[in-house]
């Protein structure tokens, strides 16, 4: 159950139209390691966290990937409004126009839409974590590739805010991940696992 404010978590206001652009920053939204994937990822590990911390912190990254996707929702929205057909044809944005025209929809810059199967969801504390700190380095690197690729400062702006907290989200799942190894057996969890191996530890 959450509470919802409505208003985007950090304020996106793009003056210029720029469906071509628009058309490479919609990965964040439905691409490989976009919000969308990035949100149903953290919110689907936390039901096996054995570990309260940690089921609180992917409920927060979780939720908060959420508001990004929301923010990147606005950024493209505001890229494609008021377009002309002329504007649409010379971007070549018209592909995804005649399927979606300017509604916004979870795909990858290369066309592929959303796919449930970027998600990963184990139900093992070690292997989650990783995957999630790979995650959020996958999405920084996407949105330092948006970043070469605009020179307007609006857009730069919002996309700088995402970045930045994939970076603080790359760091607090570190320290999960510490806390995590701190608790698990003692005696070598990486050689043995006590769950199935009786010999464990001996």
């Amino acid at each position: 159950m959450w509470a919802y404010e409505k208003k985007l978590q950090y304020p996106v206001k793009i003056k210029n139209p720029n469906p071509k652009l628009a058309q490479v920053i919609i990965s964040q939204y439905g691409g490989p390691d976009g919000e969308l994937g990035a949100s149903l990822r953290y919110l689907s590990q936390r039901f096996s966290m054995p570990y309260p911390e940690l089921k609180g912190l992917l409920t927060d990254i979780g939720t908060e990937e959420l508001g990004h996707l929301e923010m990147v929702g606005a950024i493209v929205y505001q890229l494609t409004r008021n377009l002309t057909m002329e504007q649409i044809k010379q971007s070549g944005f018209d592909k995804y126009f005649v399927d979606h025209t300017t509604g916004i929809y979870p795909v990858a810059a290369s066309g592929a839409p959303f796919s449930a199967t970027c998600l990963a969801s184990k139900g093992d504390v070690i292997t989650d974590l990783h995957e999630n700190l790979a995650a959020e380095q996958k999405a920084r690197t996407t949105y330092d590739n948006i970043l070469r690729m605009t020179d307007d400062p609006d857009v730069a702006d919002a996309i700088k805010f995402l970045r930045e907290r994939e970076v603080v989200h790359y760091q607090r799942f570190g320290e999960g991940l510490r806390l995590a190894t701190d608790r698990l057996n003692s005696k070598n969890f990486y050689a043995c696992n006590p769950s199935f191996d009786k010999n464990c530890g001996k």
